[in-house]
């Protein structure tokens, strides 16, 4: 296999403070007797992880803080092989995420941005150089909007493929839809930005039409334990998911974003690309954590054996 392409990962990087308990608490509520742990996450590290565990040539770009978090994040960066030297510093604080996880898998999250938010267009602007060395760029909306318009359009103007996870849910600028030439939404980002809303088969591929219509070339949007579409220009395809015992759904979008991203790189279609990002996610949901959970590739590779 020819060495993959550079993957460029624009985005945020947080320290997550995660508490388990039986259940989520309602608003107002304390609920006691949880499990404490901190570790690594921002949707823009845990993809560039993901993309580095799984094999890609990765390049990571965010905007941390002089603080301790942010010194810890650079240092992990570093260990997983990742190219952090145009990784930019703020006097704000870096990005902070709570976490409550409950007994089911399902989470709820505040996040304090801090560093993240003073990440500008004037930032990207001025690596315009890395971004035309880059033959993928991977892009999510925990940075300022503006900011992931900026990258989307000068990745377009060099021709380069660029992959935008539309999350956290938001409504996003209208232009960026001409740039981007893979849009990967959940369920719930793909209802609000289509106001379809998304409750089987059916209903994605009908909000995936309207985001197509909207600009994009290809859409996936993955529905958890229902599998993924894809839409584009060579009409709509169903990929099932892989059935695991979930533990904790909190990077599975992020591993997703990153493997698939990988494979692109590496020349896979985008109907194997998806598969190979459903293989790696459905592992990343059976373990704890953000970037604890992200599989290797022999992990993914070893899945993949039993699958074909």
């Amino acid at each position: 296999m020819d060495k993959p392409k550079k993957i460029l990962v624009i985005g945020s990087s947080n320290t997550d403070m995660t508490v388990r308990t039986n259940r989520l608490p309602s608003p107002g509520e304390t609920v006691v007797g949880g499990v404490f742990t901190m570790g690594y996450g921002g949707k823009g590290a845990n993809q560039a992880v993901a993309a580095k565990r799984l094999g890609g040539d990765v390049t990571f770009v965010c905007k941390i803080g002089r603080d301790i978090f942010g010194e810890n994040s650079l240092k992990k960066y570093e260990m997983e092989g990742i190219d952090t030297s145009h990784i930019l510093f703020s006097d704000k604080p870096s990005g902070i995420a709570l976490i409550n996880v409950d007994s089911t898998a399902e989470n709820a999250i505040s996040v304090a941005s801090g560093a993240n938010l003073d990440f500008s267009a004037e930032d990207v602007r001025n690596m315009k150089d890395v971004i035309r060395g880059a033959s993928v760029l991977v892009l999510q909306m925990e940075i300022p909007a503006e900011t992931v318009l900026e990258a989307a359009r000068i990745a377009f103007e060099y021709g380069i493929y660029v992959i935008l996870n539309p999350a956290p849910a938001c409504i996003l600028p209208e232009m960026i839809y001409k740039y981007v030439t893979l849009m990967i939404p959940n369920a719930t980002e793909a209802g609000q930005m289509s106001g379809i809303t998304v409750s089987d088969r059916r209903s994605a591929e009908i909000a995936a039409g309207r985001l197509l219509e909207n600009g994009a070339r290809n859409v996936i949007i993955t529905m958890g334990a229902a599998g993924s579409i894809i839409c584009g220009g060579n009409g709509t395809v169903f990929i099932p998911s892989v059935k695991v015992d979930a533990a904790d759904t909190t990077a599975a979008g992020d591993t997703y974003c990153g493997a698939l991203s990988v494979a692109l790189a590496e020349g896979k279609s985008l109907h194997d690309a998806a598969l190979f990002a459903t293989v790696a996610s459905s592992i990343a949901v059976t373990r704890c954590g953000a970037q604890e959970s992200i599989p290797t590739r022999a992990e993914v590779d070893e899945a993949m054996s039993y699958l074909s």
